[in-house]
C-alpha cells in the first residue's frame, strides 16, 4: 500500500510538471486534465477494467468474471478468480489498488498533448474509452499470465511498454489529429508566461513516486537487499548524470576562462 500511495502521488506530480510548462492561461486547465483522471479511471477500473485485464479469459481479452470486483476481498489472497503474475503474497485489493494507480498515470500522461486542444467533456469521454479500449487490452497482453505477449516471453517490469510507449504513441496521435494550437507561442518559455517552479516541484515528486512505481512492481518485499537494489537503480543514474553535467560545466569554464 505504501507503493500504491507513492504511485497515486505521481498523477498530481505530473499535473504540476506539465502545468509549469504550459502558458499561464492553460495552467489550471492542465492541472484539471491530469487530476480528473483520478476520478474517472478508478471507477472504470473497479467496474470492469480490472476484470478485463486480470480476470479469466483468453490471451487477448479478459471477461466480466471480476466485474465490480466480484470475488475480490480484503482477506482473500489470489485464487481461481484472479490472474496475477507474481502477487501471490498480498491481498487481492492491494493488487487492484496498485494496478489502478498505473492505469491512472498512463492516461494522465496523454493530457499534456491535448491541453488547449480538447474541451473538457470530450476529454473525459476520451479518458474512459482509452482506458477501456487501449490500456486494458495492452496491460492484459503483457501483465497477465494469459496474455499472448507474456506467453512468448515479453518482459515489462514497470510499464515501459504498457505505460510509457502506449501513452507516448497515443499523445502523438492525438496531437496529429487535433492539430496545433491556434494561439501557440513557440517562445513561451522565454517570455516568462509559465510557472516553471511547479515543474521543479513536479519533478521532485515524480522522482520520489518512482520509488514506489518501480519498487512496488516487484509485488513483494523479500528483504532489504532487494529494496537497496531498487534505490541504486533509481538514484545512481541521476548521480552520474549530475556529475557528468557538472564536469562539462567545469571543462567549459576552464576552456573558456573569463577575461
Amino acid at each position: 500500500m505504501a507503493s500504491t500511495a507513492l504511485v497515486y502521488m505521481m498523477t498530481p506530480a505530473l499535473a504540476c510538471f506539465y502545468g509549469g510548462l504550459v502558458e499561464s492561461k492553460n495552467f489550471l486547465n492542465q492541472l484539471f486534465l491530469a487530476i480528473v483522471c483520478m476520478a474517472i479511471v478508478p471507477v472504470q477500473w473497479c467496474l470492469f477494467g480490472y476484470s478485463f485485464t486480470f480476470g479469466p479469459g483468453n490471451s487477448v481479452f479478459g471477461s466480466f468474471n471480476n466485474a465490480v470486483l466480484r470475488s475480490i476481498g480484503l482477506n482473500n489472497f489470489y485464487g481461481e478468480n484472479s490472474d496475477p503474475i507474481n502477487a501471490l503474497t498480498i491481498p487481492s485489493l492491494s493488487f487492484v489498488a496498485f494496478e489502478s494507480a498505473f492505469a491512472i498515470i498512463t492516461v494522465a500522461l496523454i493530457s499534456g498533448a491535448v491541453v488547449g486542444r480538447m474541451k473538457l467533456i470530450p476529454y473525459m469521454i476520451f479518458v474512459f474509452l482509452w482506458s477501456t479500449l487501449c490500456y486494458d487490452p495492452l496491460a492484459r497482453w503483457i501483465f497477465s499470465r494469459q496474455g499472448w505477449l507474456n506467453q512468448i516471453g515479453t518482459l515489462d517490469f514497470a510499464g515501459g511498454i504498457v505505460v510509457h510507449f502506449a501513452s507516448g504513441i497515443s499523445g502523438l496521435t492525438a496531437t496529429t489529429i487535433l492539430g496545433s494550437r491556434s494561439d501557440f507561442d513557440p517562445d513561451v518559455l522565454k517570455t516568462g508566461q509559465t510557472h516553471l517552479p511547479f515543474t521543479v516541484l513536479g519533478t521532485g515528486m515524480l522522482w520520489i513516486g518512482w520509488m514506489g512505481f518501480n519498487g512496488g512492481s516487484a509485488l513483494a518485499a523479500n528483504g532489504m537487499k532487494y529494496w537497496a537494489r531498487v534505490y541504486l537503480v533509481m538514484i545512481l543514474p541521476d548521480i552520474f548524470y549530475e556529475n557528468t553535467k557538472q564536469t562539462k560545466k567545469r571543462c567549459l569554464v576552464e576552456y573558456f576562462p573569463q577575461s
